[in-house]
């Protein structure tokens, strides 16, 4: 580690898992992942840098191999936002472009070994935990999940009206009976909250499991740990052993 001590293997778990967090303020309710912030900053930087590589590079003519690999997901996420949204995807598909490219930028830091950023970060940051994967903080998935969540209200009023949207509120999907008016809004005021959570939620877990795998898998081959053999651990080998 950054300290030169020798930590055991819960210490060096927390350790990793310990944001670099500075409080902003009188108190500890408000605070800021610093870690998070700036990689994800960063982050967010390169894939805007990539992409406007390459359509500066791009050509009518036959697709270079960056060209051809940007168009390619960006058919993929056509396609997808084309399922779900029937408006007008000029500006929705590069949104939806744009955000899969950092997520994926932001998931893929959990494949840098973690002692290669302690080595690089820790040690200039004085021993201070730096986490690299944003999307392992909660806040960070959370911010995506509203963000988008508040795009998708603001696109379906546009598309619909807003009496269009209130009406599908009130008349859907149980029919526009008035007696089923409070059912619709239920139905849908809990799908509406349900989508943030979820998505964040989901995110979150998969990659916070992630690096609890990836440290484990650290520690086993920094440490060789192995499980006890059954054979050895199981009660009829012990009484075969001492009869």
């Amino acid at each position: 580690m950054a300290s030169g001590t020798e930590l055991t293997p819960t210490e060096y778990i927390t350790h990793h898992l310990t944001f670099l967090t500075k409080p902003v303020g009188q108190g500890d309710f408000w605070a800021i992942n610093v870690d998070t912030v700036v990689t994800a900053v960063a982050l967010g930087i390169i894939g805007f840098g990539f992409l406007w590589w390459v359509v500066k590079g791009a050509t009518s003519g036959v697709p270079g191999k960056r060209q051809a690999f940007v168009e390619m997901c960006f058919d993929f996420v056509d396609e997808q936002v084309k399922g779900i949204f029937h408006g007008d995807r000029k500006f929705v598909a590069p949104l939806a472009l744009t955000v899969f490219v950092w997520v994926v930028l932001m998931n893929a830091m959990d494949f840098i070994p973690a002692d290669l950023i302690d080595k690089g970060i820790v040690s200039p940051l004085g021993g201070h935990a730096w986490r690299p994967v944003p999307t392992a903080d909660v806040n960070t998935t959370f911010a995506l999940a509203l963000s988008v969540w508040g795009l998708m209200i603001f696109y379906s009023i546009k598309v619909k009206g807003l009496g269009g949207w209130i009406h599908e509120l009130f008349c859907s999907p149980f029919g526009s009976n008035p007696l089923l008016w409070l059912f619709n809004f239920l139905f849908n005021l809990v799908e509406y909250l349900s989508k943030p959570l979820s998505h964040s939620l989901r995110l979150y877990g998969n990659m916070y499991a992630g690096e609890i795998i990836f440290l484990l898998l650290a520690l086993w081959a920094a440490t060789g740990w192995s499980a006890p053999s059954s054979a050895a651990s199981s009660p009829s080998a012990g009484r075969s052993s001492t009869s």
